[in-house]
């Protein structure tokens, strides 16, 4: 049988070290694991954010990207390579004018024309100050000119698709 802790010891090991120092008993890596869970769960989702958002906009570029057809530019007044920033509100505006007749496929707006406003918004800040942030929002917003462009054609190709589907019954 051993003895008792000589007097002036710390019975009980660490545990009984912590209990005299704090009153908890338990190690610090255990006291703090909720706050290290939460560090974890607060990381994920900025990384998950972050990866949605560059995720979004990739494919925001890529349709973008896409040929636009005469069509859509004659009905804007608008050319290709004169395609401007602001030109947005004008092919939005008649983008809404065009009917979707066929199934909901997506191909709307909203979240473009939020991505507009806070990329006009950065620009109109950036202004003289910063002319290279400037220059990036006024490409993002040709981009989503663009986008709007081509969601309008898509629309339009569907709509007359349904059309001569209709003609032919």
């Amino acid at each position: 049988m051993l003895s008792a802790c000589p007097p002036g010891s710390y019975g009980g090991g660490t545990g009984g070290l912590l209990e005299r120092e704090s009153g908890l008993g338990r190690m610090w890596v255990e006291a703090n694991l909720s706050m290290f869970a939460a560090m974890l769960l607060a990381i994920s989702v900025v990384a998950l954010s972050q990866f949605a958002l560059y995720y979004w906009r990739a494919i925001l570029a890529g349709v973008a990207a896409q040929p636009v057809s005469d069509r859509v530019l004659a009905a804007a007044n608008l050319e290709v390579e004169g395609m401007k920033g602001r030109d947005f509100e004008k092919l939005s505006g008649l983008h809404e004018l065009t009917p979707e007749l066929g199934p909901s496929g997506g191909g709307g707006l909203t979240l473009v024309r939020a991505y507009y406003r806070i990329v006009a918004g950065l620009g109109a800040l950036s202004g003289v100050r910063m002319p290279a942030v400037a220059e990036w929002c006024e490409r993002e917003r040709v981009i989503c000119a663009r986008y709007a462009a081509v969601q309008m054609d898509r629309r339009l190709q569907v709509n007359l698709a349904l059309v001569a589907a209709l003609r032919s019954c």
